[in-house]
């Protein structure tokens, strides 16, 4: 069954596919990767192009019009950021610029968390996500200890079935010592919506949450009064922006930790990547979210059914969530799956041989090593129900 998003937003879809230069020039090859990092629209690039060219210059640290004019940029970007979040407090919330969500979770596990434990406390942390997120908090520990503090990381219960966070048994996780939790907005293998908010239920309105948003943001409307977390941690470049670029927002409330402020000396910024980053947020609300989530969703759908039906192959994450007419909340952009036979780095050289761009590894998974490896096809805004029906096809054939 085709998904009517497929069709509703056919001709909304063209205009926008136009409007990447790299795939119009490489109409040879299919883009499946942009979990890994997206790919850049015309406005971001003009944008890019249009700074370094009329107004280079270093923010923060000179009076003359250029100078003046970058140091506009990155507060104007700041108040970008909170509008695309939906923040109805900006005047409380700060937004900090970062190299992407590695380096905003590490900022936030070394320059804030530590402030705010003591010893006997815990924190909860997912196991079964990226690695950039479980990492951090690791480190964290080791640097209350070396302080004599001892807090310990619990695991965020989690159904490998599901591929996504056990919420049923949050309840025999979650105790009066627990201060913090670390989670995932769309996990980057299986890609589901984690229900962030099952996870506030759970803990109650006062411990902070630290969400990973680097496979939502750009993909789907994010409104951070909604999921009610604490910190929203993303990657500019999976979100059409330059690489190098990312955000830590923060709330700053005062009744879940206060403020955070990023340690150390700040130098200075990837002024063009915020540059990048800015355009990115007005192409993606002109292009609207909503419509952009519709139609990933509706792709992947279109793949997972036809993977079911061939039995060589195996998709990872929950199973009851593939379908066009399933009741249960459907996938964000993300297929990852494994053939019964041929090895998943085998398989993507040969998916590459015909013209596939896939990632093929163990992606990044805490808790998991190379024998785990899969398959990932994650999809953005560019990508067609075409390019899925080859796809499609090539995999039959390696089924046989």
């Amino acid at each position: 069954m085709t998904d009517p998003a497929l069709t509703e937003l056919a001709d909304w879809h063209g205009e926008l596919r136009e409007q990447f230069p790299i795939l119009t020039a490489h109409p040879e090859v299919t883009y499946l990767d942009s979990a890994a990092t997206s790919q850049k629209p015309q406005a971001v690039l003009h944008a890019v192009q249009r700074y370094l060219t009329t107004e280079n210059a270093n923010a923060g640290r000179g009076s003359y019009p250029w100078a003046n004019h970058t140091t506009a940029l990155v507060e104007r970007t700041r108040q970008r950021v909170k509008e695309f979040l939906r923040d109805s407090e900006p005047e409380r919330s700060g937004v900090h610029f970062t190299s992407g969500t590695t380096e905003g979770l590490r900022s936030i596990a070394r320059d804030w968390l530590p402030g705010h434990l003591t010893d006997g406390d815990e924190i909860l942390v997912p196991f079964a996500d990226h690695r950039a997120n479980l990492d951090p908090w690791q480190e964290a520990r080791r640097l209350l200890a070396g302080q004599g503090v001892t807090v310990r990381l619990r695991e965020l219960p989690y159904q490998e079935s599901s591929g996504d966070y056990d919420h049923r048994a949050l309840a025999g996780v979650v105790g009066p010592r627990t201060r913090f939790v670390a989670a995932t907005h769309v996990h980057h293998v299986y890609g589901g919506d984690m229900n962030v908010h099952r996870i506030r239920e759970a803990v109650g309105p006062d411990v902070p949450i630290c969400l990973d948003a680097a496979q939502s943001i750009g993909h789907l409307p994010v409104s951070v009064n909604q999921l009610d977390v604490d910190f929203v941690v993303f990657s500019g470049h999976k979100a059409l922006a330059l690489p190098g670029s990312g955000a830590v927002w923060a709330r700053n409330a005062p009744g879940r930790g206060g403020e955070f402020r990023p340690g150390g000396w700040s130098g200075t910024p990837n002024t063009v990547g915020i540059a990048s980053l800015e355009a990115a947020l007005d192409w993606l609300d002109a292009a609207d979210t909503e419509r952009i989530a519709r139609w990933t969703s509706a792709l992947g759908t279109r793949l997972t059914e036809g993977l079911r039906r061939l039995t060589p192959y195996e998709i990872l994450g929950c199973q009851i969530s593939l379908g066009t007419e399933s009741a249960v909340q459907r996938r964000h952009s993300i297929v990852t799956f494994r053939h019964r036979e041929i090895p998943s780095d085998d398989l993507g050289f040969i998916l590459y041989s015909h013209g596939f761009m896939v990632r093929a590894d163990n992606l990044c998974q805490a808790g998991t090593d190379k024998q785990d490896g899969s398959v990932r096809v994650s999809l953005h805004v560019y990508n067609t129900a075409q390019e899925i029906d080859r796809l499609l096809a090539v995999l039959t054939t390696l089924g046989q």
